[in-house]
């Protein structure tokens, strides 16, 4: 029997730090193909724990490829959002899990530096100790002790409050479905909170708001505005689990053009985020095998 290829093994690992890395799919995957190649081209013999070896390798391709990732954003048009990802009822059900990929999680990431968003990820959703971690990022224990509290402390004082119930969430996103299937302005209004704000990410590739919407009416308006478009002729939106939570999609015909995701507070959407760059919805044309 052929001895089982350890990038085969972890590769759900290893596409899940990359995207909790970028979040971007597209970049996760180029990621994983270079780490392919740099796997392929190592000396096995010198390779004591191909695991942590891979993992340090996705790293520090994830790393240096933020990093030049964050002088583009700078010049992005409208506010940037991450590509979102489809995943399987069940991977919703641990909440801890499905909370460090949700789209808030990975808004509140971009605001870390790179190797602060390196060393939060491998401690706090990967489990590595913190020498484990100054050796995967080549630095003294002491300085990595160092980063993760301070990195941990800024997520924790920017990670949103929200809802987790499932049942609820699928309650409020098909009474938000069909008030936008219906144009229904009051009984959109009536889902929002009364310091709801819009984020929409078109990427200046199709129309969408260069700078986010606030209050329910403004938003409410906008929403309507944007599917009510002739661009928008034939949208169907359908309940789906995106990022490890209940959002919607929407397809024209079987072709993604947009995601909604959100936070539930006290029954009602807080944050809405609406992702319509055709560029960034490739992942929810993916199943979950590719996250772990």
């Amino acid at each position: 029997m052929p001895e089982s290829d350890p990038f085969i093994e972890h590769r759900r690992l290893l596409f899940a730090t990359a995207y909790r890395m970028l979040g971007t799919v597209t970049d996760a995957e180029d990621v994983l193909q270079d780490a392919w190649l740099k796997w392929h081209e190592a000396d096995r013999s010198e390779v004591r724990h191909p695991k942590a070896y891979l993992v340090r390798t996705v790293t520090n391709l994830s790393l240096n490829r933020l990093t030049s990732a964050r002088a583009t954003r700078e010049t992005y048009v409208g506010p940037w959002l991450p590509e979102p990802l489809l995943t399987t009822p069940d991977f919703a059900e641990d909440a801890e899990l499905a909370d460090t990929v949700s789209t808030a999680m990975l808004v509140v990431l971009e605001t870390l530096g790179p190797v602060e968003r390196a060393v939060f990820l491998l401690r706090e959703v990967f489990g590595y100790s913190h020498a484990e971690i100054a050796d995967t990022l080549d630095r003294p224990e002491a300085t990595i002790r160092q980063i993760a509290h301070r990195a941990r402390s800024h997520v924790q004082s920017r990670r949103p409050r929200f809802d987790t119930d499932t049942a609820e969430r699928a309650h409020v996103t098909e009474r938000f479905m069909a008030a936008c299937a219906g144009g229904e302005l009051n009984a959109l209004m009536d889902l929002l909170a009364p310091e709801v704000t819009c984020w929409s990410d078109g990427g200046g590739v199709v129309t969408a708001a260069r700078r986010p919407l606030h209050g329910p009416d403004h938003v409410a308006r906008w929403i309507l505005g944007v599917l009510a478009k002739p661009e928008s002729a034939g949208i169907a939106l359908e309940l789906a689990h995106i990022n490890g939570e209940i959002g919607a999609l929407a397809r024209i015909g079987e072709v993604p053009v947009a995601a909604f995701t959100y936070d539930l507070v006290d029954g009602r959407i807080e944050n809405l985020r609406f992702q319509v760059n055709p560029e960034k919805l490739t992942g929810l044309s993916m199943g979950t095998s590719v996250l772990g």
